[in-house]
């Protein structure tokens, strides 16, 4: 079942640790097939030294396990509030990558002080809130997909495919697991580039709204310019 999609994911998943995006068993990526309604998610605690394709494990949109002998990753949950609330979204990406965890356990935002930035995302990267004493007790997985939607109530994440969970650690989506795993890399870049520019100046403010558009409309406005056209 689906054999294709798990491949990509499994590929996708493979792609974090060569990316030093994870340590151990720290991350998991998912894809979904709208047509079929269903998306397929790395096995929770498989160290990535032995995952096979056939491991990657397959979920309904209901939260039923329809095929794979291992349980999903303890994030599933997570996955499959964002899959059903980012309509347009077809991979999701959770790591603990340092830089970008550093930032969501200070409880900071990322600014776009830069084109690198507006390049990938529009405008800041948000820090979602923490979740309540009640919200961890009551199903703390579903209730971070609740949290992280919330965060998003007016910003597009097709715009902004990425969240800094407060205490947690980074999500970040895309069109396929591929493209979120590339907005994976992307992001701990840009983390790591504010850092040392927040320590080079004190007093920076975020780049010019102005170039902020011009730089993220090149590459997905409606009259984009930026790469080679499609034949």
């Amino acid at each position: 079942m689906l054999e294709e999609l798990k491949l990509s994911v499994y590929e996708a998943n493979m792609e974090l640790p060569r990316r030093g995006l994870i340590t151990y068993t720290w991350g998991n990526v998912s894809g979904i097939d709208r047509e079929k309604g269903l998306f397929v998610i790395k096995p929770s605690g498989v160290d990535y030294d032995k995952l096979k394709p056939e491991d990657i494990v397959v979920m309904d949109l209901d939260g039923n396990q329809v095929e794979g002998e291992l349980n999903p990753s303890s994030d599933t949950a997570t996955h499959l509030e964002l899959y059903r609330a980012f309509e347009k979204i077809g991979g999701i990406v959770h790591t603990h990558s340092p830089m970008a965890t550093s930032w969501a356990q200070a409880g900071r935002a990322l600014p776009c002080y830069g084109t690198t930035h507006a390049d990938y995302f529009y405008g800041e990267i948000p820090c979602a809130r923490n979740l309540t004493q009640e919200e961890i007790d009551e199903g703390y997985e579903k209730n971070t997909g609740t949290v992280i939607i919330e965060t998003f109530e007016g910003i597009d994440p097709m715009h902004v495919p990425a969240v800094l969970c407060k205490n947690h650690g980074p999500f970040t989506w895309g069109t396929d697991a591929a493209n979120a795993v590339h907005n994976a890399v992307v992001l701990e870049e840009i983390a790591k580039m504010n850092l040392m520019t927040e320590l080079l100046n004190t007093a920076v403010k975020p780049a010019p709204q102005s170039l902020q558009d011009k730089h993220f409309m090149r590459k997905h406005g409606p009259d984009a310019y930026y790469g080679q056209k499609k034949q």
